[in-house]
């Protein structure tokens, strides 16, 4: 798995890795999650558009 030995890994102070899981946090919450938001929700009005094109829009047939 990985080459690193156990005796080599430097032991992190609480305090480091606090700060290093807030940064995480702090990435994914205003970084990463928008834009995979934005873009499931883009992704979708596109699909809607591209279903209208193709089979009309939505309501009674036309007389």
């Amino acid at each position: 798995m990985s080459d690193v030995a156990p005796e080599q890994l430097t032991p992190q102070t609480p305090g480091s890795r606090r700060r290093r899981e807030l940064i995480t946090f702090f990435v994914l919450a205003f970084g990463i999650w928008p834009i995979v938001a934005v873009g499931v929700v883009g992704g979708y009005g596109f699909l809607v558009w591209m279903f209208q094109i193709l089979y009309g829009p939505p309501g009674p047939p036309g007389h």
